[in-house]
């Protein structure tokens, strides 16, 4: 099985170091899989922050100086080390947080393509000229922040921890990253890998801990220029409160209770299929884009339900290491525990059960390791009432709620009807219809016929509570920029 009969200690990456916590103590890593401990990593705290933030800062001020084209050459380098080490990266990944290697596989080596687009942005920084004045030589420039902190979430860390950081890295900054406490070990694997790809020792800082430690000295610490969070809407509010007192910028990516809007002219096998990839097949459903809202039109919604009833039961829940695998557990035990509450909550609050609703002791036989794990099977909700808390708050597990609507006025109120507003689908083979929806529709990234894709050249952003701040695209490196005008008088 996934879980080691010896316990591994990862140390944080200081200063091109790898260190134990100042204060000594270690977390458990637990491989969701068989609620084994596998891994320990470091409990840092605000000291292990603060010297990572003295690294990086000495650092930054070397390599903001280095050409754009050397220091694309070295994210290019990096690029090359993590495709040769990828099946290591993806296993420990797996094993780590318990999504299905046949999704990290494909998340590595996606990720070292991203870290070579990264590189190109870097060569094309630039500002403008502006004629203000015959007496005068104006231009505006784009320069590094300095020393950035990236917080990580568990359910892709090594993916983001690799977008994140070389797209920072592109614009010239030094970086301390907090990974998740839950699923540090990919990140403290990839961080042996940093020598090897020419990162001077001190520019990227890895220091674990919990947030109330680590997380929070870092978004307090009056070095770090600017703080990039991806994670809950809850603790993006926790930062946000924070970062006032020293007026930190932020970038912040997070939650989501996205609509996936299936109507009667759509291609419903396409759309069943679009469906369970995007809440079940999809890390468990622990995505921040998770489709976990299904708005069917009345007149096809129960000949929906059915066909996603059928996809669902065809998914194959296991060890995450084995190829075989759809669906993985979930990451630690308080999120298995929090998504079972919400199975509960469902049928407390009046939802009808289509299918699903078990766990891991009703899914394996008592002598399967598996049955220690952190499993839930794929459940579906059916209700009229958008209203209740299954539709309207981020469960972050395999569980989704139909609502069905009459007409496309009504489904863009439902899909609207949320606080956040990350993504949508829209299942139809109207033209016009999915041009009205793809306008109206208050989400960063909308999908038509499809669910649930990205790409590294395509912006990623989130409206209302589901965060601010661009990822991917060109306009990711300029979240790590800051601007600057200067005005040259020179006389007539």
């Amino acid at each position: 099985m996934t879980a080691l009969d010896t316990v591994v200690d990862f140390p944080h990456y200081i200063d091109g170091e790898f260190r134990e916590a100042h204060a000594g103590g270690w977390i458990d890593s637990v491989n969701p899989a068989t609620g084994r401990t596998w891994a320990r990593i470091p409990a840092g705290d605000a000291a292990d922050v603060d010297a990572a933030v003295s690294a990086a800062n000495r650092a930054a001020r070397a390599w903001r100086n280095r050409t754009a084209a050397d220091r694309a050459g070295v994210l290019r380098r990096l690029a090359v080390v993590v495709r040769d080490h990828a099946e290591e990266l993806w296993r420990v990944e797996s094993t780590d947080n318990g999504r299905a290697v046949a999704e990290t596989r494909p998340a590595v080596l996606g990720a070292a393509m991203q870290i070579e687009f990264h590189a190109g942005l870097a060569e094309t920084i630039t500002g403008q000229t502006v004629s203000l004045a015959p007496s005068a030589l104006t231009y505006s420039a784009l320069e590094p922040y300095g020393v950035v902190g990236v917080i990580i979430p568990w359910n892709a860390p090594l993916a983001m921890f690799l977008a994140k950081v070389s797209a920072a890295l592109a614009a010239g900054n030094g970086v301390v990253v907090k990974p998740p406490e839950r699923a540090s070990v990919s990140i403290l694997t990839v961080a042996r890998l940093l020598e090897d790809a020419g990162i001077p020792p001190g520019l990227v800082n890895i220091v674990c801990g919990e947030g109330a430690a680590a997380g929070e000295a870092l978004v307090d610490h009056p070095d770090v220029a600017k703080v990039g969070f991806t994670g809950s809407t809850a603790t993006g509010r926790r930062i946000t409160a924070r970062s006032t007192g020293n007026m930190k910028a932020l970038s912040l990516e997070l939650g989501g209770k996205s609509p996936n809007i299936v109507f009667a002219d759509a291609d419903l096998d396409a759309a069943a299929v679009g469906v369970a990839a995007g809440i079940f097949t999809g890390s468990a459903g622990q995505a921040c884009i998770a489709g976990s809202r299904i708005l069917v039109q009345d007149s096809i919604f129960d000949d929906l339900l059915e066909r996603v009833r059928d996809i669902a039961g065809q998914i194959v829940l296991g060890d995450p290491l084995d190829s075989s695998t759809g669906m993985g557990p979930l990451a630690f035990d308080q999120q298995y525990a929090k998504v079972c509450d919400y199975l509960d909550l469902g049928v407390a609050e009046g939802a009808r059960r289509v299918f699903g609703g078990r766990t891991a002791p009703e899914l394996f036989q008592a002598d399967n390791p598996l049955r220690n794990g952190y499993f839930v099977e794929p459940t579906l909700f059916a209700t009229e009432d958008n209203g209740l808390r299954i539709c309207q708050e981020e469960i972050f597990g395999p569980v989704a709620v139909a609502v069905p609507f009459s007409s496309d006025d009504q489904a863009v109120e439902l899909a609207n009807g949320t606080a956040y507003g990350l993504a949508a689908g829209v299942w139809s083979r109207d033209l016009g219809r999915v041009h009205r929806m793809a306008g109206a529709l208050r989400a960063g990234t909308v999908w038509v016929n499809t669910y649930r894709r990205l790409h590294w050249a395509l912006p990623f952003g989130g409206h209302k509570q589901s965060g601010n701040g661009v990822s991917n695209g060109p306009d990711a490196l300029h979240e790590w920029l800051e601007h600057k005008s200067v005005w040259i008088e020179h006389g007539v």
